[in-house]
C-alpha cells in the first residue's frame, strides 16, 4: 500500500514528506504549487501550500497581499467591503460612498447639516450668495446662471425698475428703447390708454396712440389737410419752410403734377411746377 502513496503529477514517494489532498488525489508541494494552486488577485503568483490564503467569492489572495486597495491597511483578519471589484476597509468604502459637497469638495457624513438642489448637494454652511457671499442656508434663494442668489441680492442685481415710476417689475412690463415700464405706466400721453402691443408714436420722449397723435400731435399736409402720421399710406413727407405734405399730395397748384423729388417752386403759399409758375 505504501508503495502506492506517490504524488499524483510526479509519482514521488510521499511517505515522510509534506503533501497536500486536492480533489481526492495527493501531490507533493512543488507540483501542488506548480498545478492545483489558485493564483493571487494582487501579485498574481500562486498561493503555495505552505501560505495562508483568502478567499472571497471565488477570488483569492495571499493572506499578506489581502489589504484595501486605497489605504493598503491589512484586513485578513478585519471586516471589508467590496466595493466596484476593489477591496475597501470600511473607512475608505465610507469616504468613496459619501456624497461630496460642491463648494468645499470635502465629503457629507451622515449627520452633516446639509443643502440639495437639482441633485447637488452642500453642506450647509457652504451654500452661499454668489453675490454677498452670505451663507443662505435653508433660506430662499434664486438659481440663475449655476450662481445662487439670496434674495436681497437677487432683488439689487436683477430687478429691472419701471422708467416712469422707478418701482420694481415683478412679472411682464413693457420694453422700449432699452428702458422697461410697467404694461400700466406705459401709455398714451393723451389718453393714457395702454400702448403694450399696439402702435404708438415717440415725440419728445411722450408716447401716443395712433389716434391721438393724428387728432392732437402731428402736423397737417398742406395739401389735404389732414394728419400726417408716418402710418401706412403717406409715410413719406415733402417739408418745405414750415410746410408739409404727403408726398403724394405734393402737385403742382395748377396743373396737378406730382412734384415729389421734382424741382418746384413755392409763391403765395402754393407750389407750382416751373412751367406753371411762369405764368403767375
Amino acid at each position: 500500500m505504501s508503495e502506492k502513496f506517490t504524488c499524483h503529477y510526479c509519482q514521488t514517494a510521499l511517505q515522510g514528506k509534506k503533501y497536500v489532498q486536492k480533489d481526492g488525489q495527493y501531490c507533493c508541494l512543488p507540483c501542488f504549487d506548480k498545478n492545483c494552486a489558485n493564483t493571487c488577485e494582487e501579485c498574481h503568483n500562486p498561493i503555495g501550500a505552505d501560505s495562508k490564503e483568502v478567499q472571497y467569492k471565488n477570488r483569492y489572495w495571499h493572506n499578506n497581499c489581502f489589504h484595501c486597495a486605497k489605504c493598503s491597511k491589512p484586513l485578513a483578519t478585519e471586516a471589508f467591503v467590496s466595493w466596484e471589484n476593489k477591496i475597501l476597509c470600511n473607512e475608505c468604502a465610507t469616504h468613496l460612498a459619501s456624497p461630496k459637497c460642491r463648494a468645499c469638495l470635502q465629503d457629507i457624513v451622515p449627520g452633516d447639516q446639509n443643502v440639495e438642489y437639482q441633485g447637488t448637494i452642500w453642506h450647509i454652511n457652504c451654500f452661499t450668495c454668489s453675490n454677498c457671499q452670505q451663507v443662505i442656508g435653508t433660506e430662499s434663494f434664486f438659481p440663475k446662471d449655476e450662481k445662487f442668489y439670496c434674495v436681497s441680492c437677487h432683488k439689487n442685481v436683477f430687478t429691472k425698475y419701471c422708467a416712469k415710476c422707478k418701482k420694481p417689475i415683478i412679472a411682464g412690463g413693457v420694453s422700449y428703447q432699452d428702458q422697461l415700464w410697467h404694461s400700466e405706466c406705459f401709455v398714451c400721453a393723451s389718453c393714457s390708454k395702454e400702448l403694450g402691443g399696439k402702435r404708438f408714436t415717440a415725440v419728445e420722449d411722450r408716447y401716443y396712440c395712433v389716434d391721438c397723435y393724428k387728432n392732437f400731435v402731428a402736423k397737417k399736409c398742406a395739401g389735404c389737410n389732414n394728419p400726417i402720421t408716418g402710418f401706412g399710406k403717406g409715410s413719406n413727407v415733402v417739408g418745405h419752410e414750415e410746410h408739409c405734405w404727403h408726398d403724394f399730395c405734393f402737385n403742382c397748384k395748377t396743373c396737378s403734377v406730382n412734384l415729389a423729388s421734382k424741382r418746384f417752386v413755392f409763391h403765395d403759399g402754393q407750389v407750382y411746377c416751373p412751367e406753371c409758375a411762369k405764368k403767375q
